[in-house]
């Protein structure tokens, strides 16, 4: 079993309290700004080993009687049809997929909050759907000179002008499909409505990373750098917080850079501000929940170079620019790795020269390293996932766990009936075709049972895999990692 670096029960308990004291600091009313993935955050879960991908919904859930979710999209990003980037769906469809989650973990869905909304013909269209769905929508508007001028925002004609989102509950979690979406506004300008109504609110903010109470260059918070390389984003420590308190505490660039402006803008609202940094803002507790930093710092450079290679690929395909992949090679310089440092890597590489064809890898919990090559009836990554599961199962190497018998009517049906001119069977073809066999054969069977023990597992492929492929290894928990290298000189992959 793999060593934990986490305690996902204490973060659990620690984080709901703090949450209902910042609720009762500012008497009984928060709107709460919610950062990153409050579903599947594997980000956290690969560099805080024992951080489960839902930890954040379990918490909500445990306020569940207190609290309300208010979903914020940037009429912008709907009218430039903006995607995220790991689900590859339009900011809008992910607004539908996130009311969706939220009503299954039993949580409310107060409203939909459209921001820079200037009657764009999509925002408009969107906001009539999300009416026929039944669901209350808002529009918050474009304020020149925001956040600059602080005198117009905080008035009649900057948040003013905003319809006033109704709330029925003391915890209102402000969240979006991506960054940049109006969140941090979208609160300020309730709390200005609430001061207009006589009404007490307060606002905080809640983002896992970079962890504030950890050095400036714990591998964790470097992680978070890389994993935000393509944003400019940059930890730093909170100069504000050593200040007022004598203590050195990290946040990163944005938040240090706005915190003047918006503590102005909290004091012309409210009268004061409770606030003295950006970390004071902050409530935050997954630093006090790391029982192995070991564990986590290990977890965290493999992160690290999991996002080199990521982003070499992407910059490879065109997606992305060199200067990402060259920030993150900084990033690995100053904690002293390379992909050397990636077990997987070489014994994928060495593969691939030995047989002169793409080679994968993948690296077990006790160290050792079972490679796949390709075949004439499957890739090197299927070829890998079978020799792995057949490792795990003691199965001995000369016994089949796919026929040709079996392999050979779906390769037809591939080439003859659905027109694909790869012959090789996929990931997930794999599967399917291992499951049908587990059917009859106890052999396949006991194969299959191994598939849980992969989460968590790294691997490493000498060419760049289709991203059906990779989507299956996603799924799977497997860590995968790409050599920015095309298997053909095509331009399009599907």
């Amino acid at each position: 079993m793999a060593r934990l670096g986490f305690d996902n029960d204490k973060y659990l308990e620690l984080q709901s309290k703090n949450i209902k004291d910042r609720i009762a600091r500012f008497g009984g009313k928060l709107y709460l700004e919610f950062g990153g993935k409050l579903f599947d955050d594997f980000h956290a879960s690969r560099v805080l080993p024992g951080f489960k991908p839902d930890s954040k919904i379990r918490m909500l859930y445990e306020l569940r009687d207190d609290a309300e979710i208010v979903i914020v999209i940037s009429a912008e990003d709907i009218e430039k049809n903006k995607r995220r980037g790991d689900l590859g769906i339009t900011y809008d469809v992910d607004c539908l997929r996130l009311i969706d989650a939220f009503r299954e973990f039993g949580l409310y869905v107060g409203s939909v909050c459209i921001t820079h909304y200037s009657e764009q013909p999509t925002a408009m269209a969107f906001k009539r759907r999300l009416e026929k769905l039944g669901m209350k929508v808002y529009r918050h508007y474009i304020i020149p000179e925001y956040p600059s001028n602080i005198p117009l925002i905080v008035s009649d004609d900057g948040f003013g002008k905003n319809d006033f989102i109704e709330t029925e509950r003391s915890l209102v979690v402000v969240t979006a499909p991506g960054p940049g979406s109006g969140k941090m506004a979208t609160c300020l300008s309730q709390l200005y409505h609430e001061q207009k109504r006589g009404k007490v609110a307060g606002y905080a903010k809640f983002e896992t990373f970079p962890i504030w109470n950890l050095p400036l260059k714990h591998p964790v918070n470097v992680a978070y750098e890389a994993a935000t390389a393509d944003l400019n984003d940059v930890n730093m420590i909170d100069p504000f917080h050593l200040e007022a308190y004598g203590k050195t505490t990290v946040n990163y660039n944005r938040d240090v850079e706005i915190f003047p402006v918006l503590n102005a803008i909290l004091t012309k609202i409210t009268g004061e501000s409770i606030y003295k940094s950006p970390t004071d803002m902050g409530v935050n507790m997954a630093g006090f929940c790391i029982v192995d930093d070991d564990v986590t710092c290990e977890a965290s450079k493999q992160e690290v170079i999991r996002r080199y290679y990521e982003s070499a690929c992407l910059a490879k395909q065109g997606l992305a620019e060199q200067a990402v992949v060259q920030r993150i090679e900084l990033l690995m310089n100053s904690l002293g790795i390379s992909t050397a440092d990636r077990k997987c890597v070489a014994a994928a590489l060495t593969k691939a020269e030995e047989t002169g064809a793409p080679a994968a890898a993948m690296e077990l919990e006790d160290g050792s390293v079972i490679t796949g090559k390709t075949s004439p009836l499957l890739g090197a990554s299927s070829a890998m996932l079978i020799n792995v599961l057949k490792r795990l199962a003691r199965i001995p190497d000369e016994i089949p766990l796919l026929s040709p018998a079996v392999i050979e009517p779906i390769q037809d049906l591939k080439i003859n009936n659905m027109g694909n001119h790869n012959p090789r069977l996929h990931v997930d073809e794999v599967l399917i075709a291992l499951s049908i066999c587990a059917a009859t054969n106890p052999v396949a069977k006991r194969a299959l049972e191994q598939l849980p023990k992969l989460r968590g597992l790294q691997a490493h492929s000498s060419v760049m895999l289709a991203s059906v492929d990779t989507q299956t290894f996603k799924k799977l928990g497997i860590h995968m990692t790409n050599e920015p290298m095309s298997q053909t000189k095509k331009l399009y992959h599907k």
